[in-house]
């Protein structure tokens, strides 16, 4: 199976483009969130410095810290060339919009604030959406228009 390994931004009509999505989106979603982890203690130095130099006001930072360098991180990644993080990339796997624009960075910041909503509600059971959904799509991909595509 030789799948364009630059998708042109929209979806593959293909079913093997689908196949093994699930499996792959797990894994991918455990690099990603090592690879947060690691960028936000520099983040959290950046804001101790901060919170010195404006009197303790930075530090106010700290609580939503990590959803900050969540959304930049993703938000970043998703909107790139490759619409894929870092985790996607590594598992073969690129997001993809069902109108066949490109992905912008605030879709890709909806789709992480949807993902992690519809998580902290419905626990990881949105995943099993995932084994009955056409094209593996799980609930806030339904709710975007996009989808997972694989890339080899």
């Amino acid at each position: 199976m030789a799948l364009d390994p630059n998708p042109a931004y929209a979806a593959p009509d293909d079913w093997r483009a689908y196949s093994g999505v699930l499996s792959r989106r797990v894994f991918a979603f455990i690099i990603d969130y090592m690879i947060v982890a690691l960028l936000w203690v520099p983040a959290a130095v950046v804001v101790f410095f901060l919170g010195i130099l404006t009197l303790g006001l930075g530090w106010m930072l700290y609580p939503i810290l990590f959803f900050i360098v969540a959304g930049l991180y993703f938000g970043v990644s998703l909107a790139g060339p490759s619409q894929a993080t870092a985790g996607m990339r590594a598992m073969g796997i690129a997001m993809v919009r069902l109108d066949g624009r490109k992905l912008d960075f605030i879709t890709a910041i909806a789709h992480l604030a949807l993902f992690w909503i519809l998580n902290s509600v419905l626990t990881p059971l949105i995943l099993l959406a995932g084994l009955f959904i056409e094209r593996s799509r799980l609930v806030h991909d339904l709710l975007l228009g996009t989808a997972m595509a694989r890339t080899y």
